[in-house]
């Protein structure tokens, strides 16, 4: 097995996630589900000739955290029906940059199609022009103790006043 960065020994016994987006309000559930994954530039794929882009993160399972368990398992998804990609913020030439997921978003523009916002830490974002909300995501393989559970810091929100 690959060395995960924060694994500690390897876990049984978890439930697959497997979700599928279809509207704004499946998204924000797995959004939800994949906030602060990370994922490896490495890890990100675009096939124009299948109008897909694809990836595979680590993300951390808030589920388990409820229940006192701190768990990653690797996760692929992916969004067909996409038409173009445009990344800021990281750069894609270095394959071994890590990315944290904060959040994944999307604006309607002309119905249903409109744009797919992947939101990182630190100012990076990938955004898909997509003809319609149209994404899949699955757990693949095992589980493994992560050390820490994910935090943002408290000067990253706005100010009061």
């Amino acid at each position: 097995m690959e060395n995960q960065g924060d694994s500690s020994k390897i876990v049984t016994g978890g439930e697959v996630l497997r979700l599928i987006a279809l509207d704004l309000e499946d998204l924000e559930v797995m959004s939800c589900n994949l906030q602060d994954a990370v994922v490896r530039v490495a890890d990100l794929a675009f096939v124009p000739g299948q109008r897909r882009f694809a990836l595979l993160a680590s993300r951390f399972d808030w589920v388990a955290a409820e229940a006192g368990r701190q768990e990653r398992c690797r996760v692929g998804l992916h969004f067909d029906s996409v038409v173009k990609v445009a990344s800021t913020g990281f750069d894609r030439a270095n394959p071994q940059a890590v990315l944290n997921l904060l959040s994944v978003s999307f604006e309607e523009a002309l119905a249903p199609a409109g744009v797919v916002e992947l939101t990182f830490s630190g100012g990076a974002a990938i955004r898909l022009d997509v003809e319609c909300v149209d994404a899949q995501m699955r757990d693949l393989g095992v589980r493994w103790s992560a050390r820490h559970k994910p935090g943002h810091a408290i000067d990253d929100a706005p100010a009061e006043g």
